[in-house]
């Protein structure tokens, strides 16, 4: 009979090791002077650090310098230099269908605006044949004097502000 409590304390003592494992937390330094049952400040503190599972994105939850910060014109692509020229000259842009227009911000990643408050512009890829996944997203002001300018080279995965374009 008391083998049965002592599986059953095994089994226990398992789940806390993979529970603990689970979600990242540090059970001690193996010196046996802590119980894993009972997690110190340290442990605590560890658990609120321990990742979360992916949330689904939502609007305004990330604002574009949180995601991938700032980009300077001089760190951007050469093709960048053409395009934001053309917008602050009010210059018909190469993709009229596309650039230009609004942008809608469906992946949530920029802040939430209004729903005609940020535009997007194509940024030729050399190479390709067809608009690829670099874009300019302006924001706000006017077509030729946007308040925000960001940058994305992954098709709206993440941005990046440009702090100096004009």
């Amino acid at each position: 009979m008391a083998s049965k409590p002592k599986a059953l304390a095994g089994i226990g003592g398992a789940l806390v090791v993979l529970a603990a494992a689970f979600f990242g937390l540090d059970l001690g330094d193996g010196g046996g002077t802590k119980s894993a049952t009972q997690p110190t400040a340290t442990h605590t503190a560890k658990a609120s650090q321990a990742p979360k599972p992916a949330a689904p994105k939502t609007p305004a939850k990330k604002a574009a310098s949180e995601t991938a910060g700032q980009c300077p014109v001089d760190t951007l692509p050469d093709q960048v230099d053409p395009v934001i020229e053309g917008i602050v000259a009010g210059k018909q842009p190469k993709y009229p269908d596309n650039d230009g227009v609004r942008f809608g911000n469906y992946e949530g990643v920029l802040p939430r605006q209004d729903r005609n408050y940020y535009r997007e512009y194509t940024v030729d890829t050399p190479g390709l044949n067809h608009r690829g996944e670099r874009r300019i997203i302006t924001g706000g002001g006017s077509k030729t004097d946007p308040d925000v300018w960001y940058y994305t080279d992954n098709h709206y995965e993440s941005f990046c502000e440009i702090p100096d374009a004009e």
